[in-house]
């Protein structure tokens, strides 16, 4: 197999990726499995980030590489316009008895943004649907992250997203703050007890508009890319008694936070606050095959079943709607969670990742950490004139100093251990982390 050197880098423009600076050093994996990856050399990198969020079962799970082979084999593609397939229904039942009660029907997408996108769409069609198609306008929250299609990043908060794009955002949203105030909430473990309050932002919001013109409020539960935000004590709760009030929609945007994240199914049972859509993907398939769904509240589902019943009731959809190999992907992926007592394990690792996380809180260069569940971030203190630079180097001295793989965002080091990660390795993280800051100047 060739080198890097060989290759023609400029060949593959990468997501979310300083190319420039990638093809000077490029970091390169071949294949996983487990907890680990492996480069072309056969070195062992740990993933501390299990995949993109999306990996929590372990790369390489026997059940779905099983479900997937055996899949492919016998159909690789079903058209999914006005004819389905018996792998996508079984997903659907199965993911909707793993969501809360209150929900009844799935959407399936093919990622996050689509997800995200698809949401709004349906939470306009609801309320033409019942009568009150002046509910065009849209709330989101400052640094909140919905994916990079127009629709998402019109109703998210994270900058470089909103500013390369502005011209073509779409109009009618407007933004709660976010709810993270360093002097507040800084070195916070699981819910900060500041911030509740934030929420009534949101009936300014209805005074400026009416309420009865917006159609819905998304928010991520735990705000993750941005840097691993948890919500503040009674704040989903606020915003879920407003939104009611003023009969808007609330959708949460669980792409990180379902399937085991937070140790129980979804965000919506950690924090007992029931939205009226979930935005879904990542962990649907153990990210696996691409695949994304919208959980809908059995209400909204009703009310657009209306009108002739030969019309198409959601003028929406995908090619890869429901596709048959991601739909066993989903299937075994869901089946292992149950089966392997995942929400249980999350439950009794939250604790040690919290107190390994922690540990590198007294690090002079150390200016926050914050964690729920197995997510946390670690904020450190930007190099003059060059923001960014320290997290960037601590990734790449993690990844060739340290064999781990580590995620960034500028200067936030971001950890999504897996869901069945060993105690040991977590501990192991972050001395390795803490190595690496040690070599930053």
């Amino acid at each position: 197999m060739p080198d890097a050197s060989n290759r023609n880098l400029d060949a593959h423009w990468m997501p979310f990726t300083a190319m420039r600076d990638f093809k000077k050093r490029p970091r390169f994996v071949s294949r996983a499995q487990g907890h680990y990856y492996y480069d072309e050399d056969g070195r062992q990198l740990y993933d501390s980030f299990a995949g993109l969020w999306s990996s929590g079962l372990g790369h390489g799970h026997p059940k779905i590489v099983e479900a997937v082979q055996r899949q492919v084999a016998e159909m690789d593609y079903a058209i999914g316009f006005q004819v389905s397939h018996t792998k996508a229904i079984e997903l659907a039942e199965k993911l909707v008895d793993f969501a809360p009660d209150e929900f009844s029907t799935a959407f399936f997408t093919n990622s996050g943004s689509e997800s995200a996108d698809t949401s709004l769409k349906i939470a306009l069609a609801y309320h033409r649907a019942n009568g009150e198609p002046q509910r065009t306008r849209f709330v989101g929250r400052a640094r909140g992250y919905h994916g990079t299609n127009f629709g998402g990043m019109s109703v998210g908060g994270i900058t470089p997203n909103r500013k390369t794009f502005s011209a073509a955002l779409i109009p009618g949203v407007d933004h709660l703050p976010h709810t993270w105030v360093h002097e507040k909430n800084a070195f916070s473990k699981g819910q900060p007890q500041w911030g509740g309050h934030l929420a009534d932002e949101l009936e300014d919001i209805c005074a400026l508009h009416d309420g009865g013109n917006i159609a819905a409020v998304i928010v991520e539960p735990v705000a993750g890319s941005t840097g691993i935000l948890p919500p503040p004590v009674g704040y989903l709760e606020r915003l879920r008694e407003i939104c009611d009030r003023h009969g808007i929609l609330l959708i949460f945007d669980e792409v990180i936070t379902a399937f085991g994240r937070l140790g129980e199914p979804f965000a919506a049972d950690r924090f007992n606050v029931m939205p009226d859509l979930i935005n879904t993907a990542k962990g649907l398939t153990n990210g696996v095959i691409p695949m994304g769904a919208v959980l809908v509240q059995k209400k909204i589902y009703e009310a657009l079943m209306s009108g002739p019943e030969q019309m198409i009731e959601l003028f929406h959809g995908y090619t890869y709607s429901g596709h048959p190999v991601a739909a066993a992907a989903g299937i075994a992926a869901i089946d292992a969670t149950i089966e392997e007592g995942i929400c249980q394990q999350v439950r009794e690792l939250e604790p040690i990742f919290e107190e390994a996380i922690h540990s590198l809180a007294d690090h002079p260069k150390v200016t926050d950490v914050r964690n729920i569940g197995l997510m946390g971030g670690v904020d450190i203190a930007p190099r003059e004139g060059a923001p960014g630079m320290r997290g960037s180097e601590v990734h790449k001295i993690c990844f060739w100093d340290e064999d781990l793989v580590m995620r960034n965002s500028a200067d936030n080091l971001q950890f999504s251990p897996f869901l069945n990660a060993r105690p040991d390795d977590i501990a192991m993280t972050f001395e390795k982390v803490r190595r690496a800051l040690d070599k930053i100047e």
